[in-house]
């Protein structure tokens, strides 16, 4: 029986001024979504641990999801937020990093004005400090971002980065290259790998197909290999177009053709490395 690790779900106590992003036309999501709601869909989809995820910029945030990682044995690990643009960002990682259940930060880059952020000295600068305290960093971009974060990876070959939700590519118009090629070049770093997730909102969230994520699927496959591919599901910001045991399915599909070894690393073994759970 091979494990599944969920690499990628968010928690939030819903508050429409602390998560301004979840707009009145997100309606199923605003609301609580706490562990205990958490609970069912990971017993139904056969998942056993989890990886919790920032969903807004606080140090709070961070300091609550690890609290509640504490609490809950299937949090097996937590993404937090840091200021990675401060200069005493050090003694801040530090603090948090006491907590063996920090396993990496991340910033929401794609909200960002500046299209350059990912590049900013005082952005890497932060980013740098994040090996002396054995994290990883999730990197969280639309498409477009793609060619400054090669560069930016590049500017720390040391560094391990997992790309979360295939870098947002635009499924919606059913586009896949310039993503493709440039997915391509990004996965020649060895350092970098790549979460399967978050891959139904990109598309039209009434009237998408299993059949328009195949390519997609394919291609990140295809670039990073399973050793560098892991599954998230993105709950409960899935529930925008889709169930968690529905992408779960898809997934089971996705892999089906894969050897067991290969499915083991894309459903758990991947994160295990990746996030270096302990």
């Amino acid at each position: 029986m091979i494990s599944r690790i969920d690499a990628h779900h968010h928690f939030w106590k819903f508050d429409a001024a602390e998560y301004g992003w979840i707009g009145t036309d997100k309606q199923v999501l605003r609301k609580d979504f706490l562990p205990g709601d958490l609970e069912p869909e990971l017993a139904a989809a056969g998942i056993t641990g989890t990886i919790s995820v920032q969903a807004r910029q606080s140090l709070e945030e961070t300091e609550w999801l690890l609290a509640l990682a504490d609490r809950h044995h299937f949090i097996h690990g937590v993404v937090g937020w840091a200021p990675l643009t401060e200069a005493n960002v050090g003694a801040t990682l530090e603090r948090l990093a006491a907590n063996p259940k920090l396993r990496a930060i991340r910033h929401v880059l794609h909200d960002e004005a500046d299209e350059r952020y990912i590049l900013r000295q005082d952005f890497n600068r932060g980013v740098a400090v994040l090996k002396r305290f054995d994290l990883a960093y999730d990197i969280l971009i639309f498409e477009r971002h793609l060619p400054r974060t090669i560069e930016f990876v590049d500017r720390h070959p040391n560094q391990i980065f997992i790309l979360d939700h295939l870098a947002k590519p635009r499924v919606r118009d059913g586009l896949v290259s310039p993503w493709r090629e440039n997915m391509r070049e990004l996965a020649k770093r060895p350092h970098v790998y790549c979460k399967i997730s978050g891959l139904a909102t990109e598309a039209d969230h009434v009237k998408w197909a299993e059949t328009q994520l195949a390519p997609y699927m394919d291609s990140v496959l295809s670039a990073f290999g399973p050793k560098r591919v892991l599954f998230g599901s993105d709950w409960p910001v899935c529930l925008l177009a889709i169930g968690y045991c529905r992408w779960a399915e898809i997934v089971a599909r996705f892999v089906d053709r894969l050897s067991q070894g290969e499915q083991e690393r894309i459903w758990s073994a991947t994160a295990r490395e990746a996030y270096k759970l302990k």
